[in-house]
This record gives structure tokens, sequence and C-alpha cells, in this order.
């Protein structure tokens, strides 16, 4: 089996990466940083212009006709250039809305609303009664300050009266002034974030528990791919960095300690690209391991990123701790994908749960 990247999958990501090393140096990640609304509209509009955001959406229905893989290939690249841009954030909740065949949602989401995808692991922390309307603080939100709409997966009431629950729904929130939050500039992480306190926000709801499954996948699988082109970038920063330094008259790469660190991070790197790539693949082809690989990447992808950054920041030394450094653009949002859409204990829960079922059925899980 051929396991590489397609000629049309590679065109795309060599055109990416050279639009987004063109319109997206770090530099403009600062600005966005520093600036009062945390983001980059311009860029949002120059990407929402290419067509990215219909990447992986049949041609009937606005998009180029690619599928999953090649949304995963401008993730990576957008993971590589720490973007400051809602654009994960309404891949997810394009994928989200065409599974639910809400047309209409699609296509304001591919215009360029910005949106923001509200999730959070901690079962009952929003609730949605029979009629519809949002109740509860969220977690942290990327780009919640700045969206028109969110994606909100919360607990849905049974209609008894006495809270017990029949699982979860997937609703859409219209943000106005009197919902959307204050940008928390000091919880930023390369890019603004939120949270939100709804009390009893009208909502329409979308999709069920199935729904639900497979917006996490997505998620997991987005936040997965995301940690990769961060890794890889700060990898590359530390090996540059390693050739360059000089101390006892050698370049600090030429010492054995230096070398196992950057060995160590290429096999972290590789696992996760492994790892997310074949989430993708399950996803674009509709593989019923979907959930088991999605879980599978972020469990990787959030304990190799770490191990990455942590390497990256030791071989640097102290200067890779300092705001003028590139690198800590990089941990910044790393540390921010590491937790979102479930961390790696959440994600072995779930991968755990999705093993049993298997095994008691009888089926193999190799």
């Amino acid at each position: 089996m051929d396991f590489d990247l397609s000629p049309d999958q590679l065109a795309l990501r060599d055109a990416a990466r050279e639009f987004l090393d063109d319109q997206c140096p770090p530099r403009r990640i600062r600005a966005a940083h520093e600036s009062a609304s945390g983001w980059d509209a311009e860029l949002w509009a120059a990407m929402v212009d290419l067509g990215w955001l219909g990447v992986a959406l049949p041609e009937s229905d606005g998009g180029l006709g690619f599928g999953l893989v090649e949304l995963a290939v401008l993730m990576e690249e957008t993971g590589r250039h720490t973007n400051p841009t809602p654009w994960t954030q309404n891949a997810i909740a394009i994928a989200v809305a065409h599974r639910a065949d809400d047309a209409e949602l699609v296509s304001r989401l591919l215009t360029g609303a910005p949106a923001c995808v509200v999730w959070s692991p901690r079962p009952g922390s929003l609730t949605a009664a029979s009629d519809h309307r949002i109740t509860g603080r969220s977690d942290p939100v990327a780009f919640a300050s700045v969206a028109t709409m969110a994606i909100v997966v919360a607990a849905e009431a049974d209609g008894s009266g006495d809270g017990s629950r029949d699982g979860s729904g997937v609703f859409v929130v219209e943000i106005d002034a009197d919902v959307r939050p204050a940008r928390d500039s000091a919880m930023d992480l390369s890019r603004p974030l939120g949270r939100f306190d709804f009390d009893g926000v009208p909502a329409r709801r979308i999709g069920g528990p199935e729904l639900v499954e497979f917006l996490l996948d997505v998620a997991a699988t987005a936040a997965s791919i995301e940690l990769l082109g961060a890794s890889e970038v700060a990898m590359t920063l530390a090996v540059e960095y390693a050739k360059e330094r000089v101390q006892f008259g050698r370049p600090i790469g030429s010492f054995q300690a230096v070398k196992h660190r950057c060995a160590d991070m290429l096999v972290d790197v590789e696992g996760i690209r492994s790892s997310a790539y074949w989430a993708a693949w399950c996803l674009s082809v509709g593989d019923p391991d979907a959930s088991i690989a999605a879980s599978t990447a972020k469990i990787w992808a959030t304990d190799a990123s770490k191990r990455v950054m942590a390497s990256a920041l030791q071989v640097h030394g102290g200067i890779g701790f300092t705001w003028e450094h590139d690198l800590h653009l990089y941990m910044k949002r790393a540390q921010f994908d590491q937790v979102s859409f479930g961390d790696a204990s959440f994600h072995r829960d779930r991968l755990g749960r999705a093993l049993r079922v298997k095994v008691e059925s009888g089926v193999s899980v190799l």
C-alpha cells in the first residue's frame, strides 16, 4: 500500500505553504495577538476567497470536491503557521453541518461567518431544556469573542422535569452582543479565547448523540493535525539552532545528548503524523473505527507534542522562553490544542470504552 500523499494532495500542501509563508509570518501573528480583537480579519478574508473552507465538500454543495484527508493537509499547514483565524473552527463546523444535512448553515459558514465550537469533557456543564434553550458555563473557547455563531454540544433534558438526561445534542446558537463573551487576554494562547455564560439562550437543534460523536471525532482529529504542524516546526527550529549554536568550540548538535533529543523529536513527530492521518482517512471513508482512530490520534499527538516542545526548549536553552523567539508561539498553540476536545486522559477512557465493546462482541481489536 502507498501511504504517501498523492500528487494532488502534495500540490495542495505546497500551494497552502507558499501562501501562508507569505501571508502569515510570525510578525503578523504577533500583531494579531497584540490587537484589540486578537485575530487577523484580513487574512481570514483571503483564506475564505481561496475556497479552503469547502475543500472537503462535494462540488454540488459549493465545495472543491476533495475530502477530509485534503482538509487535514490544510490543517497541518495552518498548524505550522499558528494561523490567527477561526479557520479550523469553521472547518469543523462545516463538516458537522454537512453531516447534519443543513445546507443553509453550510452556506453561511462557507461565506466566512466566523464560528466557534463549544464542547466540554465535563458532563452536564451545558444543558439544553426541552425548548432547546442552553444553560451553563463553557470551558475556554477559541474565537468565542469574535464568532457570529456557536456550534454547541449540550446535554438534553428528557422533558420529565427531574433533570435527568437522555443524551447530548448539537445546537446552533446565534451570537449577539448579549451572548458574546469578552476576550480574556490573560488566557490567550496564540488565539482569542472566551467563556460563554449561557442563561437560557435560544438555540436550534441540528443533531443528536451520533452527530455529537462525529463532531468529537472531527475536532479531535483537527487538534491532532494542528499539533503535528506545530511540533514539526518546533523540531525544525531546534535542529537548525543546534547546528548554529556553538558551545565549547563545537556546534551543540554534535553533542550526543542533543542528538538523542533531536532524534526522539523526529520519532514523535512521525508518530503524530501516522496516527493523525489515519484518523483523517477513517473519517473520510466512513470507517467504523473512526472514533477509535480519532481518540488514538489525540492521545498520541497530545503526549508526543508535549515531549517535542520540552525537547525543543531544552535545545534552545533560555532563548526559547522569550517573546522575541518564535518557538513560544508554537508552544502556546500546542498547549491549547493538547486540551481541546478532550485531553489524553479523556481519550484513553473513550478509547478503552470503544475497544471493550469490540472485545465483548467478539471482534478483534487489531
